[in-house]
């Protein structure tokens, strides 16, 4: 499954954050594939996309990074293109002339 992980930063400062990720790592238990990520311009969020098929393992993830003065809202996802496949069926006809 995919999983919109919603990072929000104490203060807007990532700078704690960043400097644990740059001295060890990601800290991901195997199983718990990240995949990207994107950080709004005033640092107040960042919004990673990640893998996994058991939740437990976002949560042993999120318990690795406590004290950093980040907090975690996760957020089951399912990609357009699968999206687009379970509702295809409900879409009839195209209309004429498209």
């Amino acid at each position: 499954m995919l999983f919109m992980v919603i990072e929000r930063f104490r203060d807007d400062d990532m700078v704690p954050v960043y400097r644990r990720l740059r001295d060890g790592g990601r800290s991901l238990p195997e199983g718990l594939e990240y995949l990207d990520s994107w950080v709004e311009p005033n640092f107040s969020r960042c919004f990673q996309l990640m893998r996994c098929d058991d939740l437990r393992l976002i949560q042993a993830w999120i318990l690795q990074w406590r004290g950093c003065g980040v907090t975690f809202e996760i957020i089951p996802v399912v990609a357009s293109s699968e999206t687009r496949a379970v509702v295809e069926p409900y879409l009839g006809e195209p209309e004429p002339g498209t």
